[in-house]
């Protein structure tokens, strides 16, 4: 994964959260729909894909760590200066987006 990349996957879970954000507040002004079965399924969905995610930045990040480290360790900075390879930049979530959707049903 490039910094572009990693880059756009943020930007793309920001704009999720954003979303369920967005549906959550609408789902407070219908009970019945908080009722429903379904949309229990859905939040416990919703819970679940929020903990992978965070484990997914804690994951990348520990990932890039190690690079940053290996590429300015001898002897493998040599190798890295030959190349090319540069430090890449941690994911960083807004402090908003880190907060995880609040639902209350």
């Amino acid at each position: 994964m490039t910094a572009g990349d990693a880059k756009a996957a943020g930007e793309a879970d920001m704009q999720l959260t954003s979303a369920l954000k967005s549906l959550f507040a609408v789902a407070e002004a219908y009970p019945e729909l908080k009722a429903q079965e379904g949309f229990i399924n859905l939040q416990k969905e919703l819970s679940d894909t929020e903990d992978k995610v965070a484990y997914s930045r804690q994951f990348f990040n520990s990932v890039v760590r190690q690079y940053n480290e290996k590429i300015v360790a001898f002897p493998s900075n040599l190798i890295a200066g030959m190349f090319g390879f540069k430090q890449e930049a941690f994911f960083e979530a807004e402090t908003q987006d880190r907060e995880p959707v609040k639902v209350q049903f």
